[in-house]
């Protein structure tokens, strides 16, 4: 079996508003790698490349990686996967570059699944579990703490046993009042209290602070909310400086989670062993695609860490990120785009990925078990996002989103 074509499938989609009090990003795009062979069987994937122009990501998949691999025999995954990265080392180890390779990753396993006739968990070792336990990825908007806790009471009405608390929110005033370091530890930690009264304590919080808090700041929000018990503190500060991350861990007693912009199996070595975190979250579309991703579970296994699969893009990337879950010891739990949540990406695929009491049942169909539906692309056509206006602070100051 030998590689003939590397072609790219753009698709954009909005994403809902559950009410006027919850919202995830309005929209996403996503890049979806299809690789055809001399035979009948082809492979899909899907690459990271949120945020960046998708003109620029098709041309790095179809006239940097394509020439790479083509005319080779797509099983030899590891042989491939070298040779499209040190290929493109000269040229400098980009996220986007990564998010390609990623996808590309994806399709070849996808290939070999289809080819021998099994899920690609089979390939990894087999089966761990029979079910993935999700939490409900949703990012809200509003002040109003009550109407909030209303929807994670419906979060939990329809089955979900954990959820995302984005406590990184809006700037709430010109002069300031409530990005003040007391106003804004005490708002955030409002909110999680709020929540946590409103569900009880057969339900985990995720707090999303989105690497949005000072080193003093994280400290303070991480023990004040010690006492609602939620699962995990994700990116408190930004993850450049593994120390700061390592000084936070140290110092709070919720579990620290952290990862998801890493693009390199080293970077989770270097993280673990300054003990930064308790949970690693590789993106497989981001970091190496499934072949990357399994080094970094044996690695975090090593370390006592668990994983927890970041996962903002669309069914490719959840499926992939199954697959992996299935066949490891050391899962945590799984994120699942708050956008599923209203049934555009079963529109994507030709069998939707199921989700019954907390969980997502684990695809048994040959490859990564997803198809391209065949009218996807008319359904969510393609378009560039246009620019990511930068947050910015009362005085005027930048700040991440």
């Amino acid at each position: 079996m030998k590689i003939t074509a590397v072609k790219t499938i753009g698709l954009r989609w909005e994403c809902p508003v559950m009410s006027d009090a919850m919202s995830v990003c309005r929209a996403r795009q996503a890049l979806w790698i299809k690789i055809e062979t001399d035979t009948e069987i082809y492979g899909i994937g899907e690459a990271f490349c949120y945020g960046s122009p998708l003109v620029i990501a098709k041309h790095i998949v179809e006239d940097q990686l394509a020439p790479a691999i083509i005319g080779e025999d797509p099983e030899n995954i590891e042989l491939l996967w070298q040779r499209m990265y040190w290929r493109n080392v000269p040229n400098g180890r980009t996220g986007l570059v990564m998010g390609c390779i990623s996808g590309i990753d994806i399709a070849l396993w996808d290939i070999k699944g289809k080819a021998l006739g099994v899920p690609v968990y089979e390939l990894l070792g087999g089966k761990t579990r029979e079910k993935v336990r999700v939490y409900a990825s949703v990012m809200h908007l509003t002040e109003d703490n009550n109407e909030l806790a209303k929807q994670y009471q419906q979060l939990q009405e329809m089955g979900f046993t954990a959820a995302k608390i984005f406590c990184n929110g809006p700037v709430s005033a010109p002069d300031g009042k409530g990005e003040f370091y007391s106003s804004r530890i005490e708002r955030e930690v409002e909110k999680v209290r709020v929540c946590r009264e409103a569900v009880g304590n057969d339900f985990d919080f995720v707090l999303e602070v989105h690497r949005g808090m000072t080193l003093p700041e994280a400290v303070a929000f991480g023990r004040a909310v010690e006492p609602y018990r939620p699962m995990i503190l994700e990116d408190p500060v930004p993850p450049d400086n593994v120390d700061t991350m390592a000084e936070v861990a140290s110092k709070v007693g919720v579990p620290i989670a952290t990862g998801e912009r890493f693009i390199d199996l080293r970077e989770f070595e270097v993280l673990m062993a300054r003990h930064a975190c308790q949970y690693v979250r590789p993106d497989v579309c981001a970091v190496g695609g499934i072949t990357t991703s399994k080094k970094i579970c044996a690695l975090a296994e090593a370390h006592d860490v668990l994983v927890i699969p970041h996962n903002p893009l669309g069914p490719v990337s959840t499926a992939a990120c199954l697959q992996i879950c299935a066949s490891i010891p050391n899962l945590g739990i799984q994120e699942l785009p708050g956008f599923c949540l209203n049934g555009a990406e079963d529109k994507m695929v030709k069998e939707p990925l199921r989700f019954e009491n907390g969980c997502m049942l684990i695809p048994e169909a040959p490859g990564i078990g997803v198809e391209l539906a065949d009218d996807a692309e008319e359904l969510y056509p393609a378009n560039e996002r246009g620019s990511n206006a930068a947050r910015r602070a009362f005085d005027g100051s930048v700040k991440d989103w």
